[in-house]
């Protein structure tokens, strides 16, 4: 079992190579809403990416660990590029060009550069984070009520 330390270790290794080959991406999912305080504990890093940086994105992720099989549910996503990658024991899942699938419409939720609304810094390197209101939103879409609780629970307003 990875710990928390470890997990954050490996999301800085990641950062190390996405900032300097100049990768726009940003954390998004439970990794997110730990690194701001809505959650005690969080189970992988979620990479959100440009679709225009997505393959040198998933180029960059095989070099550092291996690429598991395609498993995500297309009936409620059309994300263009999902991969999920296990580092250091970690997991790791991308997402270029994600998309969620709600009552027969696409919702676009591709990173745009103006969305990665904060940085944070974990072992001498720059995280960027995505927006917690897209993330809320994203939740509602997904049909994942327990995490727009979470969110709406601590304070944020839509």
């Amino acid at each position: 079992m990875v710990d928390k330390e470890e997990k954050l270790q490996v999301l800085s290794k990641i950062a190390s190579i996405c900032n300097q080959e100049k990768i726009t991406w940003a954390i998004g999912a439970s990794l997110l809403l730990y690194l701001k305080g809505y959650v005690d504990d969080f189970h992988d890093i979620d990479i959100m990416v440009t679709e225009t940086d997505a393959i040198k994105m998933k180029n960059v992720l095989e070099s550092m660990g291996y690429l598991l099989p395609q498993s995500y549910d297309t009936r409620k996503y059309g994300t263009k590029c999902f991969c999920e990658f296990v580092i250091d024991g970690v997991d790791v899942d991308m997402m270029g060009a994600f998309s969620i699938i709600k009552d027969g419409t696409l919702y676009d939720c591709d990173l745009k550069k103006s969305e990665i609304v904060e940085y944070i810094r974990a072992y001498d390197q720059m995280i960027p984070l995505h927006s917690v209101a897209l993330w809320r939103r994203y939740y509602a879409l997904m049909g994942r009520d327990e995490k727009v609780e979470i969110i709406d629970r601590k304070g944020f307003k839509k």
